[in-house]
């Protein structure tokens, strides 16, 4: 949640009118994230993010929050875009569609214990369920063609051995077939950051679902595994947690190994884009695609399928 494009107070204010929350009290940027420019806007009514959407076609747009209004109307917490008097969930501001949407409360957490693996398991199986059905869903912004596209771009740009590792990784995740995985809208950015917790253990907030499309939901398992899990144990607690709502199926945990992989070569394709082609932008987060290379490469060692 970089912030590229500045809001002036006139402009918001004028902006903010046919949504009926009363005076504009304060607005401030909020410096996390990589996509789209986001502040916290107070008003007479109360406290909510606004997001000012970088690179979104307005299509897509529709069909991200219309499927975070879905979830939050069915029960899950998830912010809920705001309409006006005609229905509209963003309009232009500061030459950028945007939209604004409930502020959820709570914290992100850096070290979540068994508890929270398990709760966030149960919500992403949760998720996949309720989001299931949506009419005209997008397919993943950054499954296997975006991939396979910055992949082959990206590899004059990186040194030999990174080189090496990305266009053997390439080769083998175009070889793999997920068509027999259980697909559906998928959040696909399901980090540590995007997840609020109540000082009681509670989830809070699921938040940033601009990268949400149709894939395997294999795949949001794995995004999330790769971020959350540092160990075996913790990762046994997030798929009891998945389990108990979705039992996974056996070509899933056959499929596991490759698909983890693929999560993490799209993070680390993610940041070396942004790594070798950054964006201009008032306050940017540029966040470290090494991370990434370093667990893709122990995954590429390791190939076991899902414990039971």
């Amino acid at each position: 949640m970089s912030v590229y494009t500045p809001v002036g107070r006139d402009a918001l204010a004028a902006w903010l009118q046919p949504l009926r929350l009363g005076e504009l009290i304060d607005h401030a940027g909020i410096a996390a994230g990589m996509q789209n420019s986001n502040y916290f806007v107070t008003t007479a009514a109360g406290r909510f993010v606004l997001t000012l959407f970088e690179n979104i076609d307005p299509a897509a747009l529709d069909f991200y929050l219309a499927l975070q209004d879905r979830l939050a109307r069915a029960g899950l917490p998830c912010p809920q875009p705001l309409t006006d008097a005609a229905g509209r969930r963003w309009r232009p501001l500061a030459g950028k569609p945007a939209a604004l949407l409930t502020c959820l409360p709570g914290a992100a957490l850096e070290q979540p214990d068994m508890h929270h693996l398990r709760t966030l398991g149960d919500m992403l199986a949760r998720l996949h369920l309720a989001a299931a059905g949506m009419p005209d869903p997008l397919p993943n912004p950054c499954g296997s063609a975006w991939r396979q596209r910055v992949g082959q771009a990206l590899l004059p740009l990186v040194d030999a051995t990174e080189r090496e590792l990305l266009a053997d990784e390439l080769a083998f995740q175009a070889a793999q077939d997920w068509s027999a995985l259980p697909c559906g809208v998928i959040h696909a950015d399901l980090f540590r950051d995007n997840v609020l917790w109540l000082a009681d253990g509670r989830l809070s907030g699921l938040l940033d679902f601009y990268f949400a499309g149709e894939d395997a939901w294999l795949f949001d398992l794995a995004v999330v595994a790769n971020d959350w899990c540092a160990d075996e144990r913790g990762l046994a607690a997030l798929l009891a947690g998945y389990g108990a709502v979705r039992p996974l199926l056996p070509a899933e945990r056959q499929a596991w190994p490759a698909v983890r992989r693929a999560a993490a070569l799209r993070f680390w394709l993610l940041r070396l884009e942004v790594r070798h082609q950054p964006r201009l932008g008032e306050v940017v987060t540029i966040k470290n695609p090494d991370e990434f290379r370093r667990l893709l490469a122990a995954l590429r060692l390791a190939g076991s399928e899902l414990p039971r």
